[in-house]
């Protein structure tokens, strides 16, 4: 799967500039990503500190960058930790910390309880399903649908031979074996995002349990919940029967773990898989609304080769910091976090199976980025 995946990311920006002919300047934005240029400015002085916690998503792209960044601006001195997307939220909003990694944006009641909060993207991500089932080969990719894994999440499909499940499945001999939902434990983006989908996809779900960072999950006898995407892949490796919703970042560490990964249905009616050109693509078709303070879900969207779970990856930042030197210093930090000459490399992102932001999106970053001051 890693090999496959570089192998398409190469690919990508040729496959981009044919479909940019077909989805406009939101096509043409992504498939110049990689020609955009951004300087970083340099902080002088004491070394500052700065605290960045949250989305266990973004957080090894995170533990990706701070080694290096160490080396492009010894004046920071840079702390990260995976601790789920409502704690990087609530603590960027009281001042805990200087930087919180989200997979969700802020809704307008949080804005309102919390005004000069900033969501700022940094690049793209994606969420896969995966599954511990007994008897299914390796490699093999079940299809399902929202609609099917709602009823799942809600009690209503049971076991894992039935017939809502098999009838996607002709060729694979499903067992009777009772399915064991996973959900996450703490404040999750990637709950956000799994929450939306079924949302969007099951009409139950969205006049019940509906979505956020954390909702009321359904009473299910032998439902199991887990703390982080390490929680969750750890839960579900050890537990038959399983189905889980995971961040894009943490497939290698799934697929070393024995699980499976579903071929997802989209909006079209394609069962697929998250790849550089299935996210692309549907990032290419929703680039194009995203507002200036760049808040919005790019879950479900159209296209016959758009992969369904995508998002934005949030800095959840408050424009007013303690002092000139800490707001210069994150602001520094993003600038080269978002840089294709930075943060935003092939090196990084192929490694967490992300895509960068496209060249539309990135002027948008900065300009919010600008706002930052001490």
């Amino acid at each position: 799967m890693k090999k496959n995946w570089k192998q398409k990311a190469y690919a990508i920006a040729s496959a981009l500039t044919v479909g940019a002919m077909m989805m406009g300047s939101a096509g043409q934005a992504f498939a110049k990503t990689n020609v955009v240029k951004h300087s970083v400015k340099h902080a002088s002085g004491p070394v500052v500190h700065l605290q960045e916690t949250g989305s266990t998503l973004l957080w090894p792209l995170f533990q990706l960058w701070v080694p290096v960044y160490k080396h492009v601006n010894s004046k920071v001195l840079l702390t990260t930790a995976g601790t789920g997307s409502g704690v990087g939220i609530s603590q960027a909003s009281d001042g805990t910390v200087q930087i919180g990694a989200s997979d969700a944006y802020m809704s307008n009641q949080l804005l309102a309880q919390h005004p000069g909060m900033l969501n700022i993207p940094m690049a793209i991500s994606a969420q896969q399903i995966m599954y511990n089932i007994p008897g299914v080969k390796k490699g093999v990719h079940l299809h399902l649908t929202g609609n099917v894994i709602a009823q799942i999440y809600l009690g209503k499909i049971r076991y894992w031979n039935a017939p809502q499940i098999q009838s996607l499945n002709k060729g694979v001999k499903l067992p009777h074996w009772m399915i064991v939902p996973i959900h996450r434990t703490d404040g999750s983006g990637d709950t956000f995002l799994f929450t939306q989908f079924m949302t969007d996809t099951n009409a139950a779900w969205a006049n019940s349990v509906q979505y956020g960072t954390s909702v009321s999950w359904p009473s299910i006898k032998g439902a199991l919940g887990a703390n982080g995407n390490n929680g969750v892949v750890a839960l579900a490796s050890k537990t038959p029967g399983s189905i889980a919703y995971v961040g894009i970042s943490w497939l290698n560490n799934g697929l070393k773990a024995g699980l499976g990964e579903a071929a997802l249905q989209n909006r079209a009616g394609r069962f697929l898989l998250p790849n550089p050109s299935t996210i692309a693509s549907a990032a290419g078709m929703m680039i194009g609304k995203t507002p200036a303070d760049e808040r919005i879900s790019l879950i479900y969207a159209p296209g016959a080769n758009s992969y369904p779970i995508i998002n934005y990856e949030y800095a959840i930042i408050n424009e007013k910091q303690a002092n000139p030197a800490t707001a210069a210093a994150v602001k520094n930090l993003l600038s080269w976090a978002i840089s294709p000459q930075g943060g935003n490399k092939a090196v990084f992102m192929d490694k967490v199976h992300f895509l960068p932001l496209p060249a539309s999106i990135a002027p948008l970053s900065r300009k919010q980025i600008a706002k930052i001051h001490g």
